[in-house]
């Protein structure tokens, strides 16, 4: 077997390349409209397509890899995030983009059933630290990708950066070949086809609602028709899923009070991460005369990637420190930097620094945040379902953000200021959106503490030998 070492690092760099997916196209997000030759709603499906691919694919993805193997799934998603890239990186129009989009989504599967990997293959000492690093990748990625893209874009075509994906795609694929070994411990029984199309129905009416409500209406019909209709299929899905002998996932063990109290947690966690995102480079690209900094891209994503590199820092600490403390206080810890990040924001926001200073305690919140929800989940699981419990959690954090994106751009809309005849995020909008990021780091403070400390975990399916 390869050393434990590159066997991380590996998995690390996988984690990286699916995050760097979501904010591959930012730099052109406002830009798409021209370059190809579409109205702005129908752009922003470039946008959403990912999205809904994400949600959709991960619980499926650990799922299929407890079941198939976790490498061989692994495998396949680099795959087809190489096929998108490629489709999207070929096409001169948005149909093709939208597809290769979709198709780049489903590599976010790769980083919970990378975590699960290293649950079956390292030693028990190292397993903490390893999960802390793979789970930074969460937000490292995003935060030093963005710069990435913004250069690759000031300096050649759009198409560059999907050939870019798909070349990151081709290394990332060859590596797992190599390095990561196969997991010899499978899950019994059969694929849930019928529970598969249900979640994958539901979650995609629910997203939809709120990832497009404010472009639609929020009392639009089509709005009520995705949102009302998702959570009917959804709890027609739960109902199902409880009465069938071996469920796509197992909502008793999801039910389990630390499993469940932790993925509420990861959806304000997910809100609180999102928010900043959304809220700190637009403060920091908009027009001086606004109220902003009058940054560029590329300076902008310089003053937010700290955040990313925070989380890369933290993450051997913060292995160390769950194996002395326990999980359960840090997550603690993590939603209280984030409710001092924006606590601090409120007051302190008139200077590039101040900006810069928040992002580094985004950093260690969203870092000591995200290396805790899959150490707690993992202590509370038979090892059979880490994969679909951990793809679980990555939903509920998908949710959060997705939620983030929504509500945080209709405040942003609603008080927005006439700049030249264009309506830009005036004060108030950014304020308010600051509160809103603190309120959901004060949910997950509240429900982290309410988190038992200890859970054993009971195994429910046998573990089937290779």
């Amino acid at each position: 077997m390869p050393r434990q070492g590159a066997i991380v690092a590996v998995l690390a760099i996988a984690g990286l390349a699916s995050s760097f997916m979501f904010t591959l196209v930012v730099p052109i997000q406002s830009k798409l409209p021209e370059l190809l030759n579409a109205s702005r709603e129908d752009t922003a499906w470039v946008v959403t397509s990912t999205l809904l691919a994400a949600a959709v694919m991960t619980p499926i993805a650990g799922r299929l890899g407890d079941m198939y193997g976790k490498r061989r799934i692994v495998l396949v998603l680099l795959a087809v995030m190489v096929l998108g890239s490629v489709i999207a990186a070929a096409s001169p129009g948005i149909v093709g983009v939208i597809v290769g989009r979709t198709l780049q989504g489903a590599v976010t599967g790769v980083i919970p059933l990378g975590i699960s990997i290293l649950r079956d293959v390292l030693h028990e000492d190292r397993v903490d630290a390893a999960i802390a690093l793979i789970s930074a990748t969460l937000g490292v990625g995003g935060a030093l990708g963005l710069p990435i893209s913004a250069l690759i874009t000031e300096r050649s075509d759009w198409h560059v950066l999907f050939w870019v994906a798909a070349a990151l795609g081709v290394i990332v694929f060859v590596l797992v070949l190599w390095i990561v070994p196969v997991s010899a411990l499978r899950t019994g029984g059969r694929f849930d086809y019928l529970g598969t199309a249900g979640l994958a129905v539901g979650l995609i009416g629910v997203l939809l609602a709120v990832s497009r409500g404010n472009e639609w209406g929020w009392a639009s019909p089509a709005v009520l028709a995705c949102g009302l209709g998702g959570v009917a299929v959804l709890l027609v899905w739960g109902w199902y899923e409880l009465r069938i002998p071996d469920p796509l996932l197992d909502l008793r063990v999801a039910a389990r009070r630390p499993v469940l109290l932790t993925n509420l947690a990861s959806i304000a966690f997910g809100f609180s991460l999102f928010a900043s995102n959304v809220v700190y480079p637009q403060l920091l690209e908009l027009p001086a005369v606004a109220g902003g900094f009058g940054l560029s891209l590329v300076a902008a994503s310089l003053v937010v990637m700290p955040a990313g590199l925070v989380m890369m820092v933290l993450s051997p600490f913060s292995g160390q420190l769950a194996r002395t403390v326990g999980p359960k206080l840090l997550l603690v810890l993590g939603a209280i930097a984030l409710v001092i990040t924006y606590a601090f924001t409120l007051v302190f926001s008139s200077e590039v620094w101040q900006i810069l200073v928040a992002n580094i305690g985004i950093g260690f919140g969203i870092g000591f945040g995200y290396a805790a929800m899959p150490m707690l989940i993992m202590r509370s699981v038979p090892q059979s379902e880490t994969g679909a419990s951990n793809g679980l959690n990555a939903l509920f954090r998908s949710l959060g953000t997705s939620t983030a994106a929504a509500v945080v751009g209709a405040v942003l809309a609603t008080y927005a200021i006439d700049l030249d005849g264009t309506p830009v995020p005036g004060p108030a909008g950014f304020q308010a959106s600051f509160l809103l990021g603190g309120a959901a780091a004060v949910v997950a403070l509240v429900v982290a503490l309410f988190i038992p400390r200890r859970h054993a975990p009971e195994e429910r399916h046998p573990s089937l030998p290779e």
